[in-house]
C-alpha cells in the first residue's frame, strides 16, 4: 500500500508550484499518494508564506492541530519561506516538527522525509537546473517557474531572504517542461518567477543568452499550446520590445499585472522600487496604446512608513488614471529582515486600515462600471472547473472568471461564451 501524503499551501504561485514539485518527488521516488484526510496521512507538510505576518502566525496555530489530529507515527514538516527564515528556530517552538525544508531548496524533499530533524534552508542552494518529476493539480494548465530567487532590494520585503539571489532556469529545461505538459493536453502555462521580465541576466552554468521577450515568443512556438501568462514582471523592466511582444503575440494573455505598491515618488524612493509615478504611467498608457484590450492588476500597499496623506492620494491618481481590473491591496505589513520595519514613522492601524478600505471602496466602484461595459460582449474562456447546479467557469484570455451552464465535457475546451450577467468577481454567459 502507497502512503498517504496531506499537504497544505499557504501564499503564491510559487508556493502552489514548489507543492506540485514535493508531490511528485515524493509520489514518483517514495510512494506517496495524495489523502485530503489528515487522520490517515503518514506525512503531514505545510507549505509557508512569510511575505505578510499572519500566516507565520497560522503556521504554528497549524501545527499545534496537526499534532492532535495526526495519526501515530505520521510526520510533519515545514517548507516554504517561513521555513527559511526562522529555520531550527521551528523545531524550539514546535517540537512536533519533523523536518524543516527552505523555499529554495524543495528538491531535497526525499533525503528530508527520510532523515530525522532534517534542516534544509540554505539560501545559496543552487536547484535552477533539477530535474523534478511531473505533477500538476490542473489537468488544463501548468505553472512553469522561469526563475527562483530576487535580486532587487525592496525595503518591505523578505522574499530575498527567503529565496536566495535571482537565477534564471536554462531554457531548454523550460521548454522541455512547457513540451511536456502540452502533449499531456495541457492549453495554457503560466510563467512564474519573483520578476520575470528579468528573465536571462544569470544563469549558474554557461547558457545561450536569451532575454524574457525572446522566451515569450520562443515558448510561442510550441505546437498546440493555447496560451501563455506570466507573473510578476517589474514596472522598471517594461521596456518597449516587451511590450511590442506582448500585444503582438496572439498566444500571450492580455492581462498583465504590474505592481504599483505606491503612487508617491517619496514612498516609492524609501521602498527602494526604482521607478517614478511618472514611469509607471507612461508605461501603463504605453501598453494600453499598443493593447487596447489589456486588463491590467497591481499590488499596492498603503501606510508604508512616513506615508502622508498626500502620499496616500498620489497612489488614489493613479487608480483613478490607469483603472484596474484588480488590485490586490494589503496594509503595510513589518516583516523581519527588512529595513522598513527599522523606519521611523510607522503608520498606526486605524490610520492604515481607513486608507485600505477607502482605496479598496473606490476600486469596488471603478470595477463596477468595468464590468458594465461586458453585458452582451463575446469573450473566449478556458474552461477548467466544475461548479454547483451543472455549471462550469473558466477564465477569459484578459483573466475575468466566468461561468455558464454545462457539463465536464467543455473541461478542456476553449469556447466563445456571450455575456448575459456580469458582476463584480464573476462574468455569467451563455456558450455562443
Amino acid at each position: 500500500m502507497s502512503k498517504k501524503l496531506f499537504i497544505q499551501t499557504l501564499g503564491c504561485a510559487m508556493n502552489v508550484r514548489d507543492s506540485e514539485h514535493i508531490i511528485a518527488e515524493l509520489s514518483k521516488k517514495e510512494d506517496y499518494s495524495l489523502t485530503e484526510d489528515i487522520k490517515e496521512a503518514d506525512l503531514i507538510l505545510i507549505n509557508t508564506c512569510s511575505v505578510r505576518e499572519k500566516p507565520v502566525h497560522k503556521l504554528f496555530s497549524e501545527v499545534g492541530g496537526f499534532e492532535k489530529v495526526k495519526k501515530e507515527g505520521a510526520k510533519i514538516g515545514v517548507c516554504g519561506c517561513t521555513a527559511s527564515h526562522l529555520g531550527k528556530e521551528i523545531f524550539k517552538r514546535a517540537p512536533s516538527v519533523d523536518f524543516v525544508l527552505g523555499a529554495r531548496n524543495i528538491s531535497k524533499i526525499v533525503q528530508a522525509v527520510n532523515t530525522p530533524k532534517f534542516l534544509g534552508v540554505d539560501l545559496e542552494y543552487d536547484e535552477s537546473e533539477f530535474d523534478f518529476e511531473d505533477f500538476r493539480v490542473n489537468p488544463y494548465k501548468t505553472l512553469i517557474n522561469i526563475s527562483i530567487g530576487c535580486d532587487k532590494s525592496c525595503t518591505y520585503c523578505i522574499v530575498p531572504h527567503t529565496r536566495g539571489d535571482e537565477i534564471s532556469i536554462p531554457f531548454h529545461i523550460i521548454e522541455k517542461e512547457a513540451k511536456k505538459a502540452v502533449e499531456k493536453g495541457v492549453k495554457e502555462i503560466f510563467l512564474l518567477g519573483q520578476n520575470v521580465n528579468n528573465y536571462g541576466k544569470r544563469f549558474s552554468n554557461a547558457h545561450p543568452r536569451i532575454d524574457f521577450s525572446d522566451l515569450l515568443q520562443r515558448l510561442s512556438e510550441i505546437e498546440n499550446l493555447e496560451r501563455i501568462r506570466f507573473t510578476s514582471p517589474h514596472p522598471l523592466h517594461m521596456d518597449d520590445k516587451f511590450l511590442r511582444v506582448f500585444s503582438s503575440n496572439e498566444k500571450i494573455c492580455k492581462s498583465m499585472h504590474m505592481p504599483l505598491q505606491s503612487g508617491s515618488d517619496e514612498i516609492l524612493k524609501a521602498m527602494k522600487r526604482g521607478y517614478t509615478k511618472e514611469w509607471y504611467l507612461n508605461r501603463a498608457f504605453k501598453l494600453k496604446e499598443l493593447c487596447p484590450e489589456v486588463s491590467i492588476s497591481t499590488d499596492i500597499i498603503v501606510a508604508f512608513p512616513n506615508e502622508s496623506e498626500r502620499d496616500f492620494e498620489e497612489t488614489m491618481d493613479v487608480i483613478e488614471r490607469v483603472r484596474f481590473e484588480q488590485i490586490f491591496s494589503f496594509k503595510y505589513s513589518k516583516r523581519p529582515l527588512t529595513k522598513a520595519a527599522l523606519m521611523p514613522n510607522q503608520i498606526d492601524e486605524k490610520t492604515a486600515s481607513r486608507r485600505l478600505t477607502h482605496l479598496q471602496n473606490r476600486h469596488a466602484e471603478i470595477l463596477d462600471e468595468i464590468v458594465a461595459t461586458k453585458k452582451n460582449a463575446e469573450v473566449e474562456v478556458l474552461f477548467e472547473e466544475l461548479r454547483a447546479g451543472n455549471a462550469v467557469a473558466g477564465r477569459t484570455n484578459t483573466n475575468f472568471l466566468v461561468q455558464t451552464n454545462g457539463s465536464e465535457e467543455l473541461l478542456g475546451q476553449i469556447k466563445r461564451v456571450k455575456i448575459t450577467n456580469p458582476r463584480r468577481m464573476v462574468l455569467y454567459g451563455e456558450v455562443v
